[in-house]
């Protein structure tokens, strides 16, 4: 012990003294003489522990057979940890880093702040829906400051996987369909977890994941196979993951499905052609938990072998599986692996921790004083409530919202009185009981608090069991024991004496997420029963949806006088979801997934392509495509979400019928709040190429700006179009827009726009 002490206060002098001398040298340079110093002392066993990330064992999403952590952490087997709350905790481990092993290397502690740390925002794919690209970054940024000052320096977020199925639960998790805007929330979500320099204290580094395609798994099932060709990878599941690396992503996180017959956390292809020599990803790739032990279970060798394909193909880091610890020694003896490429991805991992600042102060991150300021701040709540309120879209509005707020109210629904389930799945570092209900929320921000009354009306679903399912994490549905027509009874009795009824339909927190996969995405029949029931009274019923994805809404839209999807909005969901329904907040919100009519239309998207046999109008024609039993429109289109004003789209001008192939276009439309309040809107601009070498989505989503309208006012919006926008991948993989004619689309959501069109001209 005594040697490893003086051998790693030495080290520390060395370090000290290049520390010092690197001031007077570009921080490039610093860097890496910072890096090279370490490799050229560590053993090969160094590097390889340096490549290892263990779970501390908090928070599990499978099952780890990692014990003896610090005496790991001594013997520098270990490079970074996660699951593992409090500062003291995480001092603990990181003192045993610094000042116990050999090199004194420190740790790099990580954890899924995913929409928040102890904030919470909404759920990922409910701040999509926000489209408001100020407010997402600022999540963010909020979510580094609080996760930072209490021990955490990386996050595993954003997730940016594109999916077009509602069943798969992980849909909650990120940004909707559409490759353009999941790109521009990829950016703003890296901006805000990594700030313009890593080595302040409060900001983090970002992961972007899973890389990729995981949105795409058949059926709808987690952890399934993905099947499709490079095109639609590079143009329609790529682009938000690209540009997460475009705005210096400092890690990535490798998905658990297939791509093109190799798992990605095996796949050379994908991680090392396109990821780093493509793009330019120049951080370190992580896999998911247990991802490379995974792919014994897909056919591709033992430990051993699955070990080596991941790091050869340029993995650096193994989260959980311990096939690196453990087998890449014996690789390198037989020749399966090199020293060099092991050299290589333990640089990578050192280059992070260098520019997290962890050398000079390997306890940055934990800062008592900072915590009790910043996390859980009334600040922060602040915005948070502000954000979700602007998540919430409105769907449906026959004159019963906004409530008054003098009202007498029924508050009715297995999940009204619940705070468990308000902050979401993925939401591990929450207190979620501080979260506010909504029966709390609408009693504080009504002028009448003693006329909201509350009765359960429903268990959430009619099997036990599913329930137990879907309370996990401690989100508790706290079943009701009594029968279904008892509380039926009471609810119709409540809303008998009241004004009006808010009736809380939907999914609990954990229905959706990871492993939360559904094949029926309906509203339990339990709810509709009593949706039914409610209806009969004669109040005029305003439904409130919480969930992690579209859901099928055929049962409920014909009972109902208004509908509010307010997704799971996070800490300050009950006040946020009052101010909506008070009318304090102006809904907003934009859909960023299509909802299906039911289950069988998925995938249904409004980027779909044409086929030789359209079909004209909206109705069934035989041998077109199309369904026998319902229409090819969905419930509700990409972008959809009504306001408490109305808003008029009028003049939309391209100041060009042409354009040259290096030059700009400007569109214009003029958009007025022909209502009597203010109100925010997302305009929406679409292109169309009508004729390609390869086929043509039928429209792609190209620009979008939310602004704000007094009533009565009228603004003119303009968008600029460059190449850029009308580019796309071709067979050959070539980026590059072609002449021709295009059609530019404007409005208020993917189906409901004006159009216009223009030439791009050859060169």
């Amino acid at each position: 012990m005594i040697k490893q002490l003086l051998y790693a206060a030495s080290f520390a002098l060395i370090a000290a003294s290049c520390t010092i001398q690197a001031s007077e040298k570009d921080p490039e340079r610093a860097q890496n003489e910072k890096i090279d110093s370490l490799l050229s002392v560590m053993t090969l066993e160094e590097k390889i522990g340096q490549l290892n990330l263990p779970s501390a064992g908090d928070v599990s999403t499978g099952i780890s057979t990692n014990s003896g952590i610090a005496q790991q952490i001594k013997e520098g087997k270990v490079g970074g940890l996660f699951n593992i709350n409090g500062i003291d905790k995480i001092r603990a481990v990181q003192k045993v880093a610094v000042e116990e092993s050999r090199l004194g290397i420190p740790l790099i502690i990580a954890k899924d702040v995913i929409h928040g740390y102890k904030t919470i925002f909404p759920i990922p794919f409910g701040l999509s829906a926000s489209w408001d690209m100020d407010l997402i970054q600022q999540s963010a940024r909020i979510a580094a400051e609080e996760a930072s000052s209490d021990g955490i320096a990386w996050t595993f977020s954003p997730m940016t996987d594109i999916s077009r199925d509602p069943r798969w639960g992980r849909v909650s998790e990120g940004s909707g369909e559409d490759p353009y805007l999941g790109a521009q929330i990829a950016k703003a979500m890296v901006n805000g977890y990594q700030g313009n320099d890593l080595s302040v204290a409060n900001t983090i580094l970002a992961c972007v994941k899973h890389f990729a395609l995981y949105g795409a798994s058949e059926a709808g099932r987690d952890y399934n196979t993905v099947d499709m060709s490079r095109l639609r990878m590079y143009n329609d599941y790529f682009p938000p993951y690209k540009a997460a690396v475009d705005a210096g992503v400092g890690t990535a996180m490798a998905s658990f499905n297939e791509v093109d017959g190799i798992p990605a956390t095996g796949n050379k292809w994908l991680m090392t052609e396109v990821l780093r020599e493509k793009w330019g990803f120049d951080g370190f790739v992580v896999s998911d938990y247990t991802g490379v032990s995974e792919m014994i279970a897909h056919g591709m060798g033992d430990l051993q072998d699955v070990s080596a394909l991941a790091l050869n193909a340029g993995v650096e880091m193994d989260m959980v599986s311990e096939g690196f610890l453990t087998t890449l020694k014996k690789s390198v003896e037989e020749g399966k692996v090199s020293e060099e490429t092991i050299s290589n991805a333990c640089r990578l991992i050192l280059e992070a921790k260098y520019q997290l600042g962890l050398f000079d102060d390997p306890y940055k991150y934990m800062n008592e004083e900072r915590a009790a300021e910043v996390i859980f701040s009334d600040e922060n709540r602040n915005v948070a409530r502000k954000v979700a309120a602007e998540s919430m879209v409105l769907l449906k509005n026959e004159g019963v919202l906004p409530l008054s707020k003098d009202a007498k109210v029924a508050l009715i629904g297995p999940l009204a009185n619940n705070k468990e389930n308000m902050v979401g799945t993925w939401s591990v570092s929450a207190d979620i009981m501080k979260s506010v209900s909504i029966y709390d929320g609408l009693k504080e921000v009504s002028e009448n608090p003693q006329g909201v009354q509350y009765a359960k009306g429903s268990n959430l679903v009619e099997d036990p069991e599913l329930e137990k399912r879907i309370g996990m994490f401690g989100k508790n549905t706290n079943r009701d024991s009594r029968s279904e027509e008892e509380l039926i009874k009471e609810a119709v009795q409540l809303a008998k004496k009241s004004d009006v009824v808010v009736a809380i339909l939907g999914e609990a927190s954990e229905s959706s997420g990871e492993s939360s996969s559904l094949t029926d995405i309906s509203i339990p029949d339990i709810q509709v029963r009593l949706l039914k029931a409610l209806e009969a009274t004669g109040k005029k019923v305003a439904v409130v949806l919480l969930s992690g994805r579209p859901l099928v809404l055929n049962e409920i839209i014909p009972h109902s006088d208004a509908i509010l999807n307010a997704w799971f909005p996070g800490s300050e969901a009950g006040l946020a979801l009052a101010d909506v329904l008070y009318g304090n907040v102006n809904p907003s919100g934009k859909l960023t997934m299509t909802f299906p009519q039911n289950v069988g239309q998925v995938p249904i998207y409004y980027s779909n392509k044409n086929t030789g046999r359209p079909l004209e109008g909206e109705w069934f024609q035989k041998f077109k495509s199309n369904y026998l039993d319902v229409s090819n429109e969905p419930e509700f289109p990409f972008g959809f979400g009504l306001s408490y004003t109305t808003f008029k789209y009028n003049n939309l001008k391209v100041n060009s019928n042409t354009m040259d192939m290096d030059g700009t276009l400007t569109v214009s439309v003029e958009v007025s709040n022909s209502g009597k309040v203010a109100g925010k809107e997302v305009v929406q601009l679409y292109i169309q190429d009508l004729v390609g070498t390869i086929t043509r989505p039928m429209k792609e989503l190209k620009g979008f700006q939310k602004i704000e309208l007094k009533a009565g006012e009228t603004k003119k919006v303009e968008f600029s179009i460059s190449k850029n926008d009308l580019a796309f991948y071709h067979q050959d993989m070539s980026f590059y827009a072609e002449p021709g004619d295009f059609k530019v689309y404007v409005g208020t959501n993917s189906s409901d726009v004006l159009e216009t069109e223009f030439e791009l001209l050859k060169k």
